[in-house]
């Protein structure tokens, strides 16, 4: 057990935002996580926090307790049948490079969600989804630590409790750490998802009429590149806000002051483009002090000149929940998790 002490989180997180954790452990197996877990060091707050990839998580101040690096590795697959296999991610697994992995066995179900940033541990937790497919869709399992009771605990689809940016392992923050993710994909006969608008123009401009999954995701990347600023280069978390979800009443109330709004209906409620209500409050490549919404797409919030503090990024962030709320009655959630 290697528990290092006033260790700086700046290279543990995408924003590049600067604090300092008390106590730090890097954790490659189950056992070492449960050793650090029961012989960690007494602090004021007694907090833990668990880490994947960094890719979601915005630091306001130093942590005064014991974060834990979660960087278990390893990939697994096994055939259930003639078009279908379970392929396993361990926690610490990049999610891009997993997803990567599975396009180079031609299995199919993962594509659409292409260089999303992160690790593979982190996926359930807030259903991460794009370009209309979401985890759900094919998670098939995970396994995870119940911290209270110290044993590993198996969930299907169905325990899950998925839903929009939802899962019960955000309901209950704190009480489970993911350890292992498995997917059901398809080995042939893929089901195509191009009913998103961006991935149908983007073939139309390659002249691809008939995609393969490795089309979609080499599509998908495109306009992940082309829209989406690459943390190594500029500081953000990807999507600062989620997509606000409102009843038909109110959204019909909104078109009625802003017939230009878009929305996009499920049953009785709407769900509104975020980025556009950003863009239309006058934000699109606003910057202020060290702080920028991207030029190209208003949910990502960037570290503009990567000097910025957790605390200057969460002051920018209330300020474009406010004018929102002002100019649409719309309040927006913020989809990175502040520590």
């Amino acid at each position: 057990m290697n528990i290092q002490e006033n260790i700086s989180l700046k290279p543990y997180n995408t924003f590049g935002a600067e604090a300092t954790a008390k106590f730090f452990a890097k954790v490659t197996s189950i056992e070492e996580l449960i050793d650090v877990l029961k012989n960690r060091p007494a602090t004021d707050s007694q907090q833990v926090l668990f880490l994947g990839g960094g890719s979601n998580i915005l630091f306001t101040n130093d942590f005064d307790g014991l974060v834990i690096l979660m960087d278990f590795k390893g990939i697994s697959e096994m055939v259930i049948g003639e078009n279908e296999v379970l392929v396993s991610a361990k926690a610490g697994e990049n999610w891009h490079n997993f997803v990567q992995y599975c396009l180079s066995k031609n299995y199919g179900g993962l594509e659409n969600l292409s260089l999303i940033p992160g690790n593979a541990g982190t996926s359930p937790i807030q259903n991460i989804g794009a370009y209309g497919v979401e985890i759900k869709d094919s998670l098939e399992e995970c396994r995870a630590l119940n911290l209270e009771t110290m044993e590993v605990e198996e969930f299907t689809n169905a325990e899950c409790k998925f839903g929009y940016r939802e899962s019960i392992f955000k309901q209950q923050k704190g009480k489970y750490v993911i350890l292992e993710v498995v997917f059901k994909l398809t080995t042939k006969n893929h089901k195509i998802h191009t009913e998103y608008g961006a991935i149908k123009s983007e073939l139309e401009a390659r002249n691809i009429t008939q995609p393969t999954i490795q089309n979609i995701a080499e599509t998908v990347i495109a306009i992940r590149q082309s829209k989406l600023p690459d943390p190594k280069q500029v500081g953000n978390a990807g999507s600062f806000f989620k997509n606000p979800v409102v009843p038909n009443t109110k959204f019909e109330a909104l078109k009625h002051v802003h017939p230009e709004i878009p929305g996009y209906g499920n049953g009785e409620s709407v769900k509104i483009p975020a980025g556009w209500m950003i863009e239309q409050c006058g934000w699109k490549g606003k910057q202020i002090g060290n702080v920028a919404c991207h030029d190209k797409q208003t949910l990502v919030i960037i570290n503009k000149t990567g000097e910025a503090t957790g605390k200057e990024i969460y002051e920018f962030s209330t300020k474009i929940i406010d004018s929102v709320r002002e100019k649409f009655g719309v309040e927006l959630e913020r989809e990175v998790n502040i520590v």
